[in-house]
This record gives C-alpha cells, structure tokens and sequence, in this order.
C-alpha cells in the first residue's frame, strides 16, 4: 500500500486503497506523504481516527524519520474555526438576541460555561490548542457561549484577541507544515465550496472514504427555520436605523405560515405562499443587510454589530439558494420532533442532489486524491464507489505505466491490500432465511423468538444493530423478559461511551442500537462474539435526498435501485459486519435476520461487499457454534 500510495503521489493517478482493519493503513499513506516534496492534507471522517494519528502514529513516525535529511516530518491540525474557543466571546461577552454583549452567561448553563472560559485562560497559558476536543464535558449549547461560526468571527486584524486567537494560531501552524490532518467537511469546504480554509497543498489523503460522499453533503446542507430569521431581525434592531429589521421580522412571519400550510416531505413542486415567502425573506435579508453602517477597519471593532450581520448573512445565502429551486438542488420539510426535554421544530431543508460533480470538477481535476477504507469495494470492484467519487468506470488503470491526465481523462487505479484476518476461519455469516420477509410494522414474533434463541446460545456477547430506535428498543424488551439473567443495555440507556464500557466491562451484557453503532463501536475480543443485523439496512423510502437521487438516477437511464439504495446499504452491511473481527484472535457470528439477502437478486451484490465469512442459513448450526464459542470463553 505505501509503494502504491507513493506512486500516485509522484506519478498523478488517482488512487483507491481497500485496507482491513488490523493492516496498518495510516502509516501506510503517511509515510510516502511525508516523504512527497510538497504538502500533503490527511482528511478523516472522525474524531476517533484523527486522534489516532496526531496523539499516536505520527508522534512515532516523526520520532524514527525525523532526523533524516530532506524529509520534513512537520504536521498540524485544523479544524473549522468553531472547533476553537473563541478568546473575544470568553472576554468580552456573548451577544443576545438583540445583539447587546452580555457579560455572563445566566441559569442553568451558567457553571459549565465559566468552566470552559477558565479552561480556555488555561490553554492561553499553557500555549494549548484551545480545540474543543480537549475541552471539559459539556454539550453543543455550552459550546456554542464560548465559540463564533466564521460568519461571526471579527477577523484578526480588528480583534483585539487576534495575537493569541486558537483558530488563527492553528491556521499558521499549519501554513508552516508540511503534513496538514483535518476532517472531510473542512476539505469540502476548502475545495468544493472555494473557501480558503487550507494552506496550499497539491494532494490529499482520504481515510474513512466511505463516509466522504455523506460528509461532503452535510457540509453543502443547508436548513432555515422561522426562528432563524426571528432572531436576526430581533439582532439587526439595534444597529439598523430604518425599518428594515422590522421588515425581516415580517417576513419571518409569512415563512411560517407557509411552512405551517405544507406536509413534511420533499418538495418537487414549491407552493406558491412558500415560493414567495423565500424570496420575501432573501430580499428583506439583503436590504438589512445594505441598512447596516459600513465598518471602519480602523476603528474598534463592534463585536455585536458584527456578530448580527453575520447573522443576516447567513440567512440571506441560505433563503437565496431555497429560492431559486434549482434542480441541482433538493428541497424539504423536516418533520419536528420532540427529545427529552428539548423540541425540535420543523425546518425547510436543502441539500445536493449529487456531489459527484462538483467532486471531480473542483477537486479531482486539480488535486492528486487517495481513497482509502476498509469499505471501498462494493459487489466485488471499486466502480461503484469510485462512481460517487466523481471517477468514471472507464477511467480505470488496470496495469501498466501511468496514463496521463487530461480535462477530460482522470486516471484511477484500485488496490485491495486484503486484511490479516482469516474471516473464512474466524467468522461465520448466518442468514436467516427461514424467516419471512421484513415488514413495514417492526420486529415481529419470529423474529424476536430468533434474536432471544441466538442471545441465549451466545450467552450474552451480543451487539445488536437494528434499522431503528423503535425495534432496538423492542428487542432489548424481549431479550430483558426471557433471559433475565444477562445485562441488556439500549442505546438512549446512558451515553454511548458509558454503554460501550459496560458492554467490554462485562462478557454477559448485550448492547442493542442503530447507526451510531454500526460504525462507532471498536470491541475486539470476547466481548462481542455475535452481530445481529434486524435488516438490511436500505434508506428509507420517504427519505428526501435518497429518493430524489434514485429517481434522478432512473431518469439518468440508470439503476437508481442499485445505485443508490443498494449502494447505501452494502456500504453500513460492510461496516456493520466489521464490527465482529477486531483482531487476529476474534471470532463469532454475523447473524442477519433479513432472508432477501440470499433471496434477492440484489442480494449477491451485498454479500460481494462483505468479508469473505464461511456462510449458512441453518439455524442450528450457527446455535452449536455460539455455545462452543461462550463455553470457550467463560
């Protein structure tokens, strides 16, 4: 994988890298990046993964190769400039909603914010990062007293903070580095949305690639909400003289009364009370904004005005883009919801309707790009991920001497570097085939009778990844009431690392939950010795951008099924099913309770992107193998 990874830096080819778990892959790409004689971004998808290089495998790699001639071993971190504490908040104060700088934080919140303004004094001190990382506990609320989007930012040369700012002291360190490790989101940014947020750099290594089509649209989704545009109204009073911020409020008004008329879904056709709400809010937007007085660069800065403008900023691009219904667009109504003490309210929604595009045109087209993840062959091949990527089928290098690189020819290549795992020897695949169908109701009687029967013969061990909140739920229940005698947790039970420590705590504890587990979870060993999947795991289908995308890709003369559906479940089966065999000692069962697996003519294509587990549908079978595997284990 190094070899190959060197050779796509110095020779131009794009390069996809399937690497199991267990192979190495990190030092694998840093090594030749370091060694490449010009800059190298490093983009994860986790914080996980980016704590793993910078805390582990790079402090090594510097240590055995930083000493050699010619090579520069410098490396930093960057994040978006809400991921650092912000100096100007903590000192000065945080605006209200009428954009009056306050000067400490009230009620309930008020302990935990004065500890995050002390730890922040701390990191000045100590000459810390300041990221919230490495912050006290505290939720996204808190964060946000002691934070700024970089909409709000003052600048560095109006702050009177700038000096010893966290984001900007992050971005010169990087500007001085060789080696520059950040997220998906801020590469998107940086390189898809033409925002500078990155020092100039000629290639780029991209871990947890999987993820990067996901990420790179929650990057591009954009979401307005009545209350948005109340708050900016309410924020603009005090530093707009006309009525302008009372016209913004207005307009805040026929939004919700357009969006309260509308059913939650996609929004193919746009009412015309919703067509003419955005386009009342975009344009009191940009009048507030032109209201608003011209800033003196010399004079001090007015935090609060600047932090109100940005506000409106924000809300006239977002009104602007809903406005226009463009059809490389997709427009929603989100459903609100209710958690716990906190309410959700319903929010117009606009996304991408692909990213493929602008992927290739405005990335792959300047950049040299490394794909690399455990998960990148889907139904055998790369084509299909490499597709989402912004890579064509035919672009593809099978051997020979680089091809060269055109506006219109992006040459790939695909390597699969296999896994140290003997999954034919550790890990059986069980399909219940025996089982009806799933349907739209949740966990039916045999179902659960099946998940109760394979606990019990696992004795505990057991991860269970379910399609939904409600069937998690439903099957730690059941498994509560029949088998007493084990621990079974849910995920909502506790904080997801509280839970995860107790299920590698204790071999006879369940653990039952949904997406956040099926790629989260890291449990080698004899605590996880049985993965249950309820289903297999297709977007559902009133999801709004994933049934915009298949039927755009029908209209394409595609397969919008395979493309999209099919895709987006062998991808979370892959994952899922990595969660059993962590280590060259794990064994067990990958049991899934969906027989359209073996059933389906799509199902040969999702079990081609799964690890090559000794599969079954016999039920007794897998039963004997899950009591020899507890007995061996108590």
């Amino acid at each position: 994988m190094a070899e190959a990874v060197g050779e796509s830096l110095a020779g131009g080819d794009h390069l996809l890298v399937q690497a199991g778990t267990g192979t190495g892959k990190s030092l694998a790409y840093l090594v030749p990046s370091l060694l490449h004689d010009s800059r190298v971004v490093v983009a994860t998808a986790t914080l996980a993964l980016q704590h793993q290089l910078v805390e582990r495998d790079l402090p090594r790699l510097v240590e055995a190769v930083g000493d050699l001639p010619g090579v520069d071993a410098s490396y930093a971190v960057l994040k978006g400039r809400s991921n650092y504490a912000c100096l100007h908040r903590i000192r000065e104060g945080v605006p209200d909603d009428q954009g009056v700088l306050i000067e400490a934080p009230v009620g309930s919140m008020a302990t935990k914010v004065l500890e995050l303004r002390a730890w922040a004094e701390e990191e000045v001190e100590s000459k810390g990062s300041g990221e919230r990382d490495k912050a006290p506990r505290h939720t996204d609320r808190e964060w946000r007293q002691v934070s700024v989007s970089h909409r709000e930012c003052l600048g560095a040369a109006k702050c009177p903070f700038g000096a010893e700012c966290f984001a900007e002291l992050a971005r010169e360190e990087a500007q001085r580095s060789h080696l520059i490790v950040t997220n998906h989101s801020l590469l998107a940014i940086d390189a898809i949305e033409g925002v500078p947020m990155i020092p100039d750099y000629d290639a780029v290594v991209i871990d947890e690639a999987h993820e990067l089509t996901s990420r790179i649209t929650q990057a591009a989704t954009d979401e307005l909400l009545p209350a948005d545009v109340d708050r900016a109204a309410k924020r603009s009073q005090r530093h707009v003289e006309g009525d302008q911020a009372m016209d913004l409020g207005d307009a805040g008004d026929a939004l919700r009364v357009a969006m309260g008329e509308m059913d939650p879904g996609r929004i193919d056709q746009p009412p015309e009370a919703l067509r003419d709400a955005l386009v009342l809010v975009r344009d009191a937007a940009r009048s507030c904004l032109s209201a608003y007085p011209k800033s003196d660069s010399s004079a001090e800065a007015d935090a609060g005005m600047t932090q109100a403008k940005g506000s409106v900023q924000e809300l006239f691009a977002t009104a602007d883009r809903m406005a226009r219904f463009s059809e490389a667009d997709v427009l929603w109504l989100a459903e609100g919801a209710s958690g716990g003490q906190s309410r959700i309210p319903p929010r117009l929604c606009v996304a991408p309707l692909q990213v493929w595009g602008p992927m290739r045109d405005k990335l792959l087209t300047d950049k040299v790009v490394v794909f690399t993840s455990a998960t990148l062959r889907l139904g055998g091949d790369f084509s299909t991920v490499a597709t989402s990527f912004g890579l064509k089928a035919t672009e593809l290098v099978l051997d020979g001497p680089p091809v060269a690189r055109t506006d219109d020819v992006l040459p790939w290549r695909g390597l699969d570097v296999g896994s140290p795992f003997d999954y034919g020897r550790q890990a059986i695949l069980y399909v219940a085939k025996h089982l009806p169908p799933p349907g739209r109701d949740g966990l039916g009687k045999a179902q659960l009778d099946e998940i109760v029967e394979l606990v019990d013969a696992a004795g505990g061990r057991t991860l269970g990844l379910f399609s939904s909140r409600r069937a998690a739920e439903t099957a730690a229940e059941e498994v509560r009431v029949r088998l007493p005698h084990l621990t079974t947790l849910a995920q909502g039970d506790a904080q997801l690392p509280e839970l995860a420590k107790q299920f590698v705590e204790d071999p006879y504890t369940c653990l039952f939950g949904t997406l956040s587990l099926w790629q989260g979870l890291d449990v080698p060993g004899d605590t996880c010795q049985l993965v249950l999947i309820d289903r297999i795991p297709f977007p559902r289908p009133d999801d709004p951008l994933m049934s915009a995308r298949q039927r755009a890709a029908d209209n394409a003369g595609g397969n919008g099924f395979m493309q999209v559906a099919a895709t987006h479940a062998a991808l979370l089966l892959a994952q899922g099913s990595g969660r059993l065999i962590r280590t060259t000692e794990d064994k067990g069962v990958v049991a899934v309770l969906d027989p359209r697996l073996v059933t389906a003519r799509y199902g040969r294509f999702l079990s081609a992107s799964l690890p090559p587990m000794w599969t079954t549908t016999d039920p007794d079978v897998v039963r004997k193998a899950l009591t020899r595997l507890a007995a061996g284990s108590a």
